[in-house]
C-alpha cells in the first residue's frame, strides 16, 4: 500500500492535451509521509461502479492514504444520481438516490457536502474512479465531448489549483479534469 500511495501523490494522471491547465505536479518535502502528515480530500461520487464511485477504487485509496500515516476526509455533492443501476442485472432502476448518502456508505458516515470543501485545509485532492464520476460529477455519460462538470466540483478543483496542490483522478475520473 505504501507504494499504491506514493504512485498517487506523485504521478496522478493527467489529461494528455491540458497538463498545464491541471497542476503542476512535483511534490515537494511537506508531502512526503515521514516528513509532516498530510490531509487529503476525496471527493466521491456515490456507490457502485455502475452509477457512483468504484469501490475497490475508492477503499484501496482510503487505505492507501491511512496506511501511510495520512489522513483523509471524503465529500461529495448534495445531489441525485443521474440514475440507479441494478449491479446485478445491468438494468437502470428509475429509482432516485442521493450522491452524498450514497457515498456515505464508502466514507462510513464520515463524510460531507463538498459545498464545505476548502482547499487550504488539505495538502491534495483525489478522485477515486467509477462512472459515477462521468454521470454525478460531470455530464461526460451522455454529452462527451460537450460536457460539463458540476459547479460544487469545478469549484474545488479550481481552489486546488488556486494553491497549487496535486490532484489526482483514477481510472474515468480525469475526464473531470479535461
Amino acid at each position: 500500500m505504501a507504494f499504491a500511495l506514493k504512485i498517487l501523490i506523485t504521478t496522478f494522471t493527467i489529461p494528455a492535451n491540458k497538463p498545464d491547465k491541471i497542476c503542476k505536479l512535483l511534490v515537494t518535502e511537506k508531502y512526503k509521509m515521514n516528513k509532516k502528515k498530510i490531509k487529503i480530500a476525496v471527493i466521491l461520487s456515490g456507490c457502485g461502479f455502475k452509477d457512483g464511485s468504484e469501490i475497490h477504487e475508492s477503499v484501496l485509496t482510503l487505505l492507501a492514504i491511512d496506511k501511510n500515516n495520512a489522513q483523509y476526509q471524503c465529500f461529495a455533492p448534495n445531489i441525485n444520481n443521474i440514475e440507479v443501476v441494478n449491479h446485478i442485472t445491468n438494468q437502470k432502476t428509475g429509482e432516485k438516490r442521493d450522491v452524498l448518502i450514497e457515498s456515505a456508505r464508502i466514507a462510513r458516515g464520515d463524510i460531507y457536502p463538498l459545498n464545505q470543501f476548502n482547499a487550504k485545509e488539505f495538502q491534495a485532492l483525489i478522485f477515486p474512479g467509477g462512472f459515477g464520476a462521468a454521470a454525478n460529477l460531470s455530464t461526460f455519460a451522455t454529452q462527451e465531448a460537450n460536457c460539463s462538470v458540476n459547479n460544487q466540483v469545478s469549484e474545488a478543483v479550481e481552489q486546488t489549483l488556486k494553491a497549487n496542490k496535486p490532484i489526482g483522478a483514477l481510472c474515468i475520473a480525469p475526464v473531470i479534469l479535461a
